[in-house]
């Protein structure tokens, strides 16, 4: 029986000032000049070029994927992606979330399948998660009425070190959403490099409609549970969707409460550091894309969703590389800013957000020259790049022909799962730059990887590093310039060649 060989992907070397983060499945050269002097090495084996020819694993080939009504093998690398997705379905039809990341994973990893059957087996073995956590969070409204929310925190693989993953409240959140988010964030976290593993959680709780007095409680019931999960060197929560600074630091403040650990090597656990770091490295993301291009982001008119932290942080980074902030939205509609949104029209609306429970539509009143809701649909916005940070499965195949039929070029994902499958579809058909959340969001491991270290820097980088490395497992795989294939391809061969070196856990 053959080992599978361990791969080697060549990546390439930062800036001089920049912090390096240590991985000892990749081997990463020391300078530039030795960079270019090496050959390139194939992701899957350590033979030179494209074209090589790698010796299949027959035995694999030979075994059975599944055992359950008889043995049942594959031929093909399309087919055992298509036995894997049966599969899921077959034990979680009801989590419709987790079968479509499940869905649209595995068919980009067929190639992996067909050049080493045994990842097929791996990637078994990573539909399901090391452990799943669910348990009932009771708080007192300011009336005094005690509510009820259920608490997630999923912690699906520690193949490459210690669980890392944000922490997800609002409404919509539900135990499909997070397995599906976890099982994203194996990719996310993967591909970067750094030794950290994949957990994602949260609570169906919204906080945008409570007071703060009762964020405040819920948190501190919410952590009085997770904490018995989390803490250093175990699993790091960072920020999500509806979880900003105030929040973290209102359950942070539960855990050391109830904890006589709560730093490690005297960093604290669970601080904000530099919660602008992702939606600035969301904007690197799109510069990488568009220099491909030979184009820049000056001048660049940007649509973009939501208002959250990350939202602003995305405008205020393509402020700085001359690009033109259009609109911010949230649940009450979108404000528009014809000539664009400058810094002191963006401090105006932080200053808005920061406070709980506020609208836009207070922007208005501090602007002459801001629309409010019109034209009726956002999308209808003529725009050079879209940068969706706000709700779920925003951008569908109709958003998807609105936005290319008014010149956009380009949509770069600021938050989780904002294109829903047939809408990332639709944008390859009509040749708009699609950059995926599992590339663009890895700014937050980029964060806690350097933490005080990290400058500007050692960010663009580290982005220019994993962005290289995602566009080149594409291009090695026939699938060029598709950056979520790439992206799924890197993470998946991280964690797969760990998981094979652990046996059956």
């Amino acid at each position: 029986m053959m080992l599978s060989r361990t791969f080697s992907l060549t990546c390439r070397a930062l800036a001089s000032s920049a912090t390096t983060t240590t991985f000892p499945s990749i081997a990463r050269p020391m300078s530039s000049a030795s960079a270019a002097n090496q050959p390139k090495k194939h992701l899957v084996t350590h033979e030179e070029g494209v074209h090589q020819t790698m010796t299949l694993s027959k035995s694999w080939r030979n075994k059975p994927l599944f055992r359950r009504q008889g043995d049942v093998r594959f031929k093909s690398g399309l087919e055992a992606s298509k036995l894997l997705i049966q599969e899921a379905n077959r034990r979680d039809a009801h989590e419709i979330a987790f079968i479509e990341s499940i869905s649209s994973t595995m068919e980009c990893l067929s190639p992996l399948f067909d050049r080493n059957p045994r990842y097929a087996f791996v990637a078994k073995q990573l539909m399901e998660p090391e452990r799943f956590i669910q348990f009932r969070v009771a708080w007192m409204d300011d009336l005094g009425v005690i509510r009820l929310n259920r608490g997630f925190r999923i912690q699906y693989s520690s193949s490459l070190g210690p669980y890392e993953g944000p922490l997800h409240l609002g409404s919509h959140v539900n135990a499909g959403l997070i397995k599906a988010l976890g099982f994203d964030n194996v990719f996310s976290n993967g591909l970067t490099g750094y030794d950290v593993g994949s957990s994602v959680g949260g609570s169906d709780f919204n906080p945008f409609d409570k007071s703060e007095a009762e964020v405040q409680r819920f948190c501190q019931s919410y952590m009085t549970e997770l904490s018995k999960y989390v803490g250093p060197d175990l699993d790091l929560p960072t920020m999500g969707m509806g979880v900003a600074e105030r929040e973290m630091g209102y359950m942070f403040g539960q855990y050391k409460r109830i904890n006589m650990k709560s730093t490690t090597s005297g960093v604290p656990f669970m601080t904000k550091k530099d919660s602008y770091v992702p939606g600035h490295a969301v904007v690197l993301f799109a510069r990488e894309m568009l220099k491909d291009r030979n184009q820049s982001l000056m001048g660049k008119k940007c649509l973009i969703l939501g208002s959250g932290k990350n939202a602003r942080s995305v405008a205020e980074k393509l402020l700085e590389y001359g690009a033109i902030p259009l609109t911010f939205s949230d649940e009450s509609g979108y404000v528009l800013e014809p000539n664009g949104i400058d810094a002191s029209k963006l401090k105006t609306i932080s200053k808005i957000k920061m406070e709980r429970g506020a609208m836009l539509g207070r922007y208005v009143t501090s602007s002459t020259t801001a629309q409010f809701n019109e034209p009726a649909d956002i999308f209808d916005i003529p725009c050079d790049l879209c940068f969706p940070c706000g709700p779920i499965k925003t951008i569908t195949p109709d958003v998807v022909a609105k936005l290319a039929d008014n010149g956009c070029m380009g949509v770069i994902e600021g938050g989780h799962k904002q294109v829903t499958i047939d809408g990332r579809q639709a944008l390859k058909n009509r040749g708009v730059i699609y950059g995926p959340h599992i590339v663009t969001l890895t700014g937050a491991n980029i964060c806690h990887a350097h933490g005080h270290n990290l400058s500007d820097k050692t960010l663009e980088a580290e982005v220019h590093r994993i962005y290289n490395d995602v566009k080149d497992a594409a291009t090695e795989f026939n699938a060029r310039g598709d950056l979520f294939a790439g992206g799924s391809m890197v993470g998946f061969l991280r964690v797969a060649n760990a998981m094979m070196a652990h046996g059956a856990v």
